[in-house]
């Protein structure tokens, strides 16, 4: 019997892909028997929710004058020690660079001088802005490389963000990154397509209905996607179903009204992404301007919802064109608006796209397949086979 392990993981407790794959695998390995901390400044939606058996550490830090803002990162590398000297950690497993895997790696240093146990070795998964975004950052990028060095394994969410990593991160090319593409994963069984019998707010009984989820910042584009919307009517009914909250919110919904649509946009708010909310759609819509993987692209087809994306990123690794969705160029608001048009008005097509989306979910994304692959590069990183 493979030798169970004490895994510390550390993640943003947020709605998006990082905090979701984070809080999910922690689930998953503490299912299989593994003891698993999870160390945040608050507690991630999707572990709040579950029963599961993991540990959490609540790491907020204190406010002081001296401060400018409540240094969380400190906090959560003192938490992990003290985990570490009471039963001992094998694994830090980081989730996004900074300050993530920096906090790893200054608990990772402060245990080698603890004696009665081995220091933890350190597994850093990036996840897409750490490295384009806030990681590249002039102010960032030497640290965000030293970490990328300093951690035992790599992986990445995707080949395109790997492929970013090395060309940003990897000037040596005589010795390029070691790094392993492990794809993000969907619990298919709760992401399922018997959610779309269950009642639904996407629902209005007047036409189909297309669903966004997003954070509603700018690199997610959704005053464009609402404008390709307006586009892909053409007099037809619709609805166009926006989960999330965020700085273009109100441009959305300025856009909304300026094309007079607003009575076929509804604005959820911010929710959990629940499949009662992906299953019933006729199409899900992603219209980033940058995208490193797609989670929720992913979740909504294993919910049996064809997608509609723009080919950007590592979008195209989890949605085939032609097969379980379409794709568009980037800027190509037309091409966009009519891939929406011909789902969102060709139901036979679409349910064709949804079956095959629920297919590649469960044979290519699996929770049980992915999961199991971090398992092995723990095991592998410690040099232990059971």
């Amino acid at each position: 019997m493979a030798r169970q392990l004490r895994i510390g993981i550390l993640c943003h407790p947020t709605y998006g892909g990082s905090g979701v794959v984070a809080s999910e695998l922690a689930l998953s390995l503490a299912e299989s028997g593994h003891e698993v901390h999870v160390f945040s400044h608050e507690v991630p939606p999707r572990l709040a929710r579950s029963p599961g058996l993991v540990q959490m550490h609540r790491a907020q830090g204190i406010p002081y004058p001296l401060f400018h803002s409540t240094p969380h990162d400190l906090a959560i590398t003192s938490a992990i020690l003290d985990v570490h000297r009471a039963s001992g950690l094998d694994i830090l497993h980081a989730h996004y660079a900074l300050p993530h895997a920096v906090s790893a790696y200054l608990a990772r240093a402060a245990a080698q001088s603890d004696h009665d146990r081995p220091a933890p070795r350190i597994v850093t998964t990036l996840h897409g802005t750490d490295i384009t975004l806030i990681g590249n950052d002039p102010s960032y990028a030497p640290l965000t490389q030293f970490v990328i060095a300093a951690s035992d394994a790599v992986t990445t969410v995707s080949h395109w963000l790997a492929n970013e990593t090395r060309l940003r991160f990897c000037p040596d090319q005589s010795a390029p990154c070691a790094i392993e593409v492990i794809h993000n994963f969907v619990d298919t069984d709760w992401f399922s397509p018997s959610s779309r019998r269950e009642a639904s707010a996407c629902r209005r009984g007047d036409g189909p209905t297309v669903v966004h989820v997003s954070n509603f910042r700018a690199v997610k584009r959704v005053p464009w996607l609402v404008r390709a919307f307006a586009r892909s009517l053409q007099g037809r009914a619709a609805t166009l179903v926006l989960v999330g909250d965020g700085p273009e919110l109100p441009e959305c919904r300025n856009v909304a009204r300026e094309l007079k649509i607003a009575d076929r946009v509804v604005f959820l708010g911010e929710r959990d992404i629940l499949p009662e909310l992906l299953a019933p759609a006729d199409v899900f819509a992603l219209s980033s301007s940058s995208e490193s993987f797609g989670l929720s692209a992913l979740e909504a087809m294993s919910c049996g919802t064809p997608v509609v994306a723009t080919d950007v990123g590592g979008v195209g690794e989890v949605v085939e064109h032609g097969v379980t969705g379409l794709l568009a160029k980037p800027d190509d608001l037309d091409g966009f608006a009519a891939h929406l048009g011909s789902l969102l008005f060709s139901p036979e097509k679409a349910r064709t796209m949804g079956a095959a989306a629920r297919e590649a979910a469960v044979t290519r994304f699996g929770r049980a397949h992915i999961v199991a692959r971090y398992e092995a590069l723990y095991r592998r990183v410690l040099g232990i086979d059971s």
